[in-house]
């Protein structure tokens, strides 16, 4: 499976926009530092990573007129050309770091697909 990464975006705090950043570290277990679900402690199953296919968010505003970008899909990585559900039960690596999908996050009232994935 090829594809990349386009965005990457961490918030402070659940209320904080969204700061779009070239570099982060990425802690196996805890999550991105700097981003408000980053658990020095150790992250719950599921809860190091959020991604989101650029794909997704496109086929939302074909689908529906709704444009949602990365950012305020609250997802913290936008991939492009990844078949995220495949990874879902699947390591894989983001980086350096061995992630293993957890589970689909089905769209809420503030995104559209994503996958939640342990690291």
């Amino acid at each position: 499976m090829s594809g990349h990464v386009e965005e990457i975006n961490v918030r402070e705090t659940p209320e904080a926009a969204a700061v779009p950043v070239q570099r982060v570290r990425l802690v196996s277990g805890r999550g991105l530092e700097g981003d408000r679900y980053y658990a020095p402690a150790g992250a719950g199953s599921g809860e190091a990573l959020t991604l989101i296919a650029a794909e997704a968010l496109e086929g939302l505003e074909a689908d529906t007129g709704i444009r949602l970008s990365a950012a305020d899909s609250r997802r913290q990585v936008l991939t492009r050309g990844i078949d995220l559900n495949a990874l879902v039960g699947r390591e894989f690596m983001v980086g350096s770091v061995r992630c293993r999908g957890v589970e689909l996050c089905e769209p809420c009232a503030n995104s559209s697909r994503s996958r939640r994935t342990a690291c």
